[in-house]
């Protein structure tokens, strides 16, 4: 069984609606109408998340991304992790949101790439408005990159995640089982908060697939059970 948190290959296309906010609603509610700008004749500002591993920074990105996509515009997703090490992409005029994910870990062509992104978002040749919406690790005014994109960045809208506590987890956990009709033991909850992601969109999606699994096998949601999902997974 792999150990550490593990991530869902499999889980659904994060939106805005299935994001659980708890104590982020606030940014939920200015990111959405943040949105709202991402159009050609406006100028929106550079919008900034950033919070530890397990808030939400990829889901809310993704999601802005899908959102803004529903809606007609174009769009490019960037992750310096998903990435070869050297690869920059060109700016594209097509684009209507640069989303960036983990800035803070932007390589030096790639800090360049930003900044020319920025640059076109902000000072466009054509006359037309893009957005560009950033995640990272830490404040903007603590990120290790060149002066002049880290400025940037910093010079919009910066908002702070927090992480879910334990205690909310467990109840929105415990809230989502017994709308299936499930009862997590204890012990189930303590096991799946020690080897899941603390993200908890990714807890609800290991939720949604152990009822499917319990429901295959026809077995209670146990510890023997989940360690049989992970081997089958």
């Amino acid at each position: 069984m792999k150990q550490g948190a593990l991530d869902l290959g499999w889980m659904p296309q994060p939106s805005l609606s299935n994001f659980y906010a708890g104590p982020n609603r606030d940014v939920l509610k200015t990111l959405s109408e943040w949105l709202l700008t991402v159009e050609p004749h406006l100028q929106p500002l550079p919008f900034y998340l950033w919070g530890e591993r397990g808030s939400g920074k990829t889901h809310l990105l993704k999601a802005a991304l899908h959102s803004a996509m529903l809606t007609g515009k174009r769009g490019i997703y960037f992750n310096p992790q998903e990435t070869i090490e050297s690869r920059v992409m060109d700016f594209d005029p097509s684009w209507q949101l640069m989303v960036v994910d983990d800035a803070h870990l932007l390589s030096s062509q790639q800090e360049g790439m930003v900044f020319n992104w920025f640059v076109n978002a902000l000072l466009p040749r054509d006359g037309l408005h893009r957005a560009i919406l950033l995640s990272g690790d830490r404040p903007a005014a603590d990120l290790q990159l060149r002066e002049d994109l880290r400025t940037r960045i910093g010079g919009g809208l910066v908002y702070g995640l927090k992480v879910m506590s334990e205690v909310e987890r467990r109840e929105v956990l415990t809230q989502q089982a017994s709308l299936r009709g499930l009862a997590l033991r204890p012990e189930v909850l303590d096991f799946m908060l020690s080897r899941f992601s603390r993200d908890l969109s990714n807890l609800v999606g290991w939720l949604e697939q152990l009822d499917q699994y319990a429901l295959e096998t026809q077995r209670p949601i146990t510890i023997p059970l989940i360690k049989d999902m992970l081997k089958d997974t």
